[in-house]
């Protein structure tokens, strides 16, 4: 096991125990949000879990479940990247409640946790399995996300609402995204490569538009509200309708 794999078992078993903390102080949060405290003894019975409740009645709970609790136990890279996602989303926030309201909580996180159970039955070839979970997921969450899209890891989803993401999309590592974004093609390409891909670092604040086979270079900065339409290079930021590079004020995304 190297380093990163270790950092990922040691927030899995934080995660843990915070929410079993969690469950013994107020009994009354599992009841209310129809969360089992068996699940919680296992940290991808736990993910499964949360998942499966925060569908809201969607669905038969379990076969959520079920079919996310195999998931998360088959799919070590997809556990591993969702650990890492509620780490950096719990880092990131502002909010207080670290890994367990995280996981309990942000609506974010749970579309995360839905579009990699999607990916992985995608990625079995199940693929009308995978259609049917990503329509689920997206009716409980507001989200339209593709399940062959592929997702890096420690992603930072603000809120979730509105999020629409294409079939050839790819998200890198650490990529901040805020609420309304939209990762889509323009209709006029084809193929393998109809919607934007995005490096390691990338921020994309609220409603910003990402059109066709573009590449967004790694620690880019797209502003609220931009339409882009083209490649952005590396550690840049772009706005505007349709957007154009910006001067660089900080590295933060409060400096745009």
């Amino acid at each position: 096991m190297n380093g990163q794999e270790s950092d990922i078992e040691l927030f899995a078993q934080r995660l843990v125990a915070e929410v079993q903390n969690l469950y013994r102080r107020q009994p009354e949060i599992p009841a209310l949000l129809g969360l089992s405290p068996e699940a919680a003894n296992n940290p991808a019975d736990l993910l499964a879990d949360v998942l499966a409740s925060a569908t809201g009645g969607q669905s038969d709970s379990s076969n959520v479940r079920n079919l996310a609790t195999v998931a998360f136990n088959s799919d070590t890279d997809g556990f591993r990247a969702a650990i890492t996602d509620i780490e950096t989303t719990a880092r990131k926030n502002f909010e207080p409640g670290g890994l367990s309201a995280t996981l309990l909580y942000s609506r974010g996180i749970h579309a995360l946790l839905g579009h990699r159970v999607a990916h992985y039955y995608w990625m079995s070839a199940k693929t009308d399995l995978a259609l049917a979970l990503k329509t689920l997921f997206g009716r409980a969450f507001s989200t339209d996300i593709h399940p062959a899209a592929v997702f890096g890891q420690g992603i930072w989803l603000d809120h979730g609402l509105g999020f629409v993401v294409g079939e050839t999309a790819i998200i890198g590592d650490n990529v901040s995204i805020w609420h309304g974004v939209t990762l889509g093609s323009t209709l006029k390409d084809n193929g393998t490569r109809r919607h934007p891909r995005l490096g390691a670092n990338v921020t994309i604040g609220a409603d910003a538009i990402l059109l066709g086979g573009i590449d967004i270079g790694a620690g880019s900065v797209i502003a609220a509200g931009s339409i882009v339409l083209r490649d952005v290079e590396p550690e840049t930021t772009v706005a505007g309708v349709p957007a154009t590079s910006k001067p660089r004020t900080e590295a933060s995304f409060t400096g745009i």
